[in-house]
């Protein structure tokens, strides 16, 4: 299925527009599903300075306080082939939540914050195809949660990445391996609200 434009995401407040390109997006029951090509993430590595910024992510503007989650269920048949929440401001700012395929063959919890350069965080290892993703803005401060369930919310990241005002929020998927992501699916549920 060839990329359909989003202006709606259901259950989400808000405007959406894709940054990046999916090889193919579309919903199914109110599920997001969608595929990224091969080499897409965001990514400034702080070593080489190197810079990736073509994961597709549908995002909106977010101009108060907010909550955005998902449970996202992987297929995971690359190396760092991910689904994940973001918040952005620009090229050189942002930030993302990613339920990833790890190198040594695990799924994973892994964090980035971009400011300038990337500063990557795996977290725990997740025997699971499926968990929750949250992401939380409260002033000027956001947050990363994830749960099994939905319900038992654990803090992975307290960040700052700069000027509330020109936040955007959304979803993703990417894959850094040499082959495409076929399978990131956003399922059952994405809700967000605005607390402005």
């Amino acid at each position: 299925m060839p990329a359909e434009p989003i202006d709606t995401v259901p259950g989400v407040p808000g405007t959406f527009r894709w940054r990046g390109a999916p090889l193919a997006a579309g919903f199914e029951l109110d599920a997001l599903s969608m595929s990224a090509g091969p080499r897409t993430d965001w990514f400034v590595d702080p070593g080489s300075g190197e810079t990736t910024l073509n994961a597709p992510a549908p995002v909106s503007p977010m101009a108060s306080d907010f909550t955005l989650a998902a449970r996202v269920e992987m297929m995971f048949r690359s190396t760092f082939g991910a689904g994940a929440l973001v918040v952005c401001q620009d090229d050189g700012s942002g930030a993302k939540l990613a339920f990833e395929s790890a190198p040594q063959g695990h799924r994973t919890i892994v964090s980035v914050v971009t400011r300038g350069e990337s500063d990557d965080c795996n977290s725990v290892v997740v025997d699971s195809e499926a968990l929750w993703l949250r992401m939380a803005r409260l002033g000027r401060a956001h947050a990363f949660h994830v749960a099994l369930d939905g319900r038992d919310w654990r803090v992975v990241r307290h960040f700052r990445i700069g000027d509330r005002w020109r936040t955007r929020g959304g979803v993703r998927g990417a894959v850094a391996a040499r082959r495409g992501l076929r399978g990131t699916i956003l399922r059952d549920q994405l809700r967000g609200r605005d607390a402005g």
